[in-house]
């Protein structure tokens, strides 16, 4: 018979519920402790004002092997960093995004592969065997070293709770960078006029799949088989204001700001992304894209401050951006554009904004990296690392050749 093991809780959650979703319960607590269960047992609890607290008072009753060994298990580790991250979250000191990819990349990888092992008997090869796992799914090796961050965490955690004495060694990944890819001048004028043609003609999107050929069941809904005019103008807009594919999903129109003054451009005021909260100003284009794009929203009863910008029907916006992901890699092939470049990168979304900070690059008259960069919202590390790195001498090759102006 098990003996009836108390709780210093007034709340109680599964592990399982918390893993689904630990913001959610952080953003629960109201100043009360929550005990984490599994298998009818507290796991750990988490405590409001940013006190984690784990395994000795959840077992206080409990002898030490027992107590570790209830705890030996990769779950409970992800469960507990879990809670720290979303106090994080609540904190301000860590985005939802961010938590977001944790939790995803945990459900993915991380446990599905440490699901049988215990902690206490992790050894090297068990990394080693991650890792391999990892690479056979393609990922780059800045994202498996992302994953083997979450891993140390773990460890770093098991280590804590007296679960190992020693961190294993970990598997040593060297980050090579690999630029996104780019278009050209050209590429992109072709990409905006084949948007724009397909507008015209309302011609319905095939239904291929990312390997080619038919499918029986589409994602993408009959409504959004033709292409609106969105498309060009997500194009255009994104050439000309250096923002990411997700400040796109959450663009409002409240983030948007037109200044009329000496220059002409819009101030985008955007939520933070990458630690970076800055307000962003475009080139002048984006202007006039902004307007035409507003003047249709109003037309469609949309348009209103806290109305998204680019598909504002589409209130699940993932799957608006999908949807753009979708039109793009159409409109490449209608442009006769390939979908990868002579390196093998694939042309997304995302290289729209290595083009944006590419053509002030080339084309930017006098522009310094630092200002490009703060603008952009990175850094000037990443500047040079991702973008400065694809240039080459005959890409400016006239200003190579340039003298010095005479006084």
């Amino acid at each position: 018979m098990k003996r009836i093991q108390p709780i210093h809780a007034a709340v109680g959650m599964s592990l399982d519920d918390f893993l689904l979703d630990p913001l959610h319960a952080v953003a629960q607590l109201a100043g009360q402790r929550v005990a984490i269960l599994r298998g009818g047992c507290v796991a750990f609890y988490v405590e409001p004002g940013g006190l984690l607290q784990g395994g000795p008072m959840a077992q206080m009753d409990q002898a030490p092997t027992q107590r570790q060994q209830m705890g030996d298990r990769f779950d409970l580790l992800a469960g507990e960093v879990l809670a720290h991250e979303a106090l994080r979250v609540q904190r301000k000191e860590l985005s939802a995004a961010s938590m977001g990819i944790l939790r995803n990349r945990l459900d993915a990888h991380v446990l599905p592969h440490f699901r049988d092992i215990r902690p206490s008997q992790i050894k090297a090869r068990d990394l080693d065997a991650f890792v391999q796992r990892l690479t056979a799914q393609n990922m780059s090796t800045t994202t498996i070293s992302q994953y083997l961050v979450i891993v140390r965490k773990l460890l770093k955690l098991a280590r804590k709770q007296e679960l190992i004495r020693d961190l294993p060694e970990m598997p040593q990944v060297k980050i090579t960078n690999r630029p996104r890819a780019m278009l050209t001048v050209g590429e992109y004028r072709r990409v905006v006029q084949a948007a724009m043609r397909l507008t015209r003609t309302q011609s319905l999107s095939p239904e291929v799949k990312a390997t080619d050929g038919e499918r029986e069941r589409f994602w993408v809904q009959p409504r959004n088989r033709t292409l609106p005019p969105d498309m060009a103008w997500a194009i255009r807009f994104m050439v000309n204001s250096f923002v990411r594919p997700g400040d796109v999903r959450q663009l409002r129109h409240k983030h948007v700001q037109v200044v009329r003054g000496e220059s002409l451009y819009l101030r985008l005021t955007l939520p933070e992304t990458k630690r970076h909260d800055t307000p962003m100003v475009t080139l002048r284009p984006a202007v006039q894209v902004y307007e035409r794009l507003l003047a249709q929203a109003k037309a469609q009863g949309w348009g209103g401050p806290e109305d998204y910008v680019f598909l504002p029907a589409e209130q699940d916006r993932n799957y608006a951006l999908a949807v753009l992901g979708f039109w793009f890699k159409w409109v490449l092939r209608e442009a006769g554009v390939a979908t990868e470049d002579t390196f093998g990168r694939p042309r997304t979304l995302y290289c729209l904004r290595h083009t944006s900070i590419m053509f002030r690059l080339l084309y930017g008259q006098g522009i310094d990296m630092l200002t490009l960069a703060r603008n952009a919202r990175t850094s000037v590390q990443m500047i040079e690392k991702f973008y400065a790195s694809a240039l080459s001498g005959e890409m400016n090759v006239a200003l190579l050749q340039s003298r010095r102006t005479q006084r």
